[in-house]
């Protein structure tokens, strides 16, 4: 892990910018005696924001940039002159991402839109110069605002990873290898498990030009709700997709039992996941006679299912199938 570029958590130092001081400045000039005050009004302090970008995928570009501070604002001048606005820093990040205060755990904003941008840290306002303090009575006002105190704070980055379709099974289930054979993704893939320790996105080809996105999740095991084999961490991704889909191999022992496992950790983790609509494959069924097919039929969740060969193109059409109508459902 250390040597990948997928980076799905980062935690940075944030400063926005002071806000400038008002002037105090009184108009002097040949021939006016009595100018009168003219302090212009301070900057704005710089904010950081973040901007939704869909050409990012990862966070890495904040791993080594943990500190970032946004400008400060000038001061006002005389002639009623504003001081410059502190400049912004503007941090794109990959659709899918939220912000938490590090102390609190609470969530400061999401970013899901191309485009969306959200201030993480808002830059204090500029003064006000003395020349709005004039008044009938108090013609010369000596005083004005000082600008607003710059906030700080530690913040946690989260990516959730967005996609129509997420794969879950446990480790060495077959969700690479489906995505590969589905996509132009290239997942490492091996016969052992937990070859899989980030989450891959490939985009699925459909009927007449049209296409959806799917992605493999690193494989769940029991326990994965508290955090065991970095479960929380990958159950994250899950969050975000529209459409589950439960994939448990052939040869395993209770096809049930492995679905009700995975379901479960999925509820301990978040129940809201029970609401996404959910579909089983049962993979590797090319080592499968129409006997046993038959007997693991009879036995499967009540929840729509297909039988399907990744190696072998078994029933891959009828799986995009089955996902599409399901998208469309959803959408609808």
């Amino acid at each position: 892990m250390a040597s990948s570029n997928f980076v799905d958590y980062v935690k940075i130092f944030g400063r926005s910018g002071k806000g400038g001081a008002g002037s105090r400045h009184f108009r002097r000039e040949k021939f006016v005696e009595f100018g009168g005050p003219d302090g212009g009004d301070g900057g704005n302090g710089g904010s950081i924001v973040l901007r939704g970008n869909s050409q990012y995928w990862t966070l890495i570009h904040l791993k080594y940039q943990r500190h970032i501070f946004a400008g400060d604002g000038e001061s006002g001048s005389g002639a009623r002159s504003t001081g410059k606005n502190g400049a912004d820093v503007v941090i794109d990040v990959p659709l899918g991402t939220i912000a938490r205060d590090a102390e609190t755990g609470e969530i400061v904003c999401e970013v899901t839109e191309q485009g969306q941008r959200a201030v993480l840290l808002k830059g204090g306002r500029g003064g006000l110069g003395n020349w709005h303090f004039k008044t009938a009575t108090n013609q010369a006002p000596r005083y004005a605002q000082p600008g607003e105190d710059c906030t700080e704070g530690w913040f946690i980055l989260e990516l959730k990873l967005l996609a129509d379709v997420g794969l879950v099974g446990f480790p060495n289930a077959g969700k690479s290898t489906l995505l590969a054979a589905l996509s132009a993704a290239k997942p490492k893939i091996a016969n052992y498990a937990f070859t899989t320790l980030e989450p891959n996105l490939g985009i699925v080809e459909y009927r007449d030009h049209r296409s959806f996105v799917m992605a493999d999740i690193p494989g769940i095991i029991e326990g994965a709700h508290t955090g065991k084999g970095l479960g929380t961490r990958f159950l994250r991704h899950i969050e975000r997709n529209s459409i589950l889909l439960f994939m448990i191999p052939a040869d395993s022992k209770d096809v049930r039992e492995e679905y009700r496992i995975l379901l479960g950790e999925l509820e301990q983790y978040n129940p809201e996941l029970l609401d996404k609509q959910r579909l089983l494959a049962v993979t590797k069924s090319d080592l499968l006679d129409e006997e046993l097919t038959e007997a693991i039929r009879s036995e499967l969740p009540d929840v729509p299912s297909v039988f399907i060969s990744a190696v072998s193109g078994y029933n891959l059409q009828t799986l995009k199938d089955m996902l599409w109508e399901a998208l469309q459902k959803e959408n609808a």
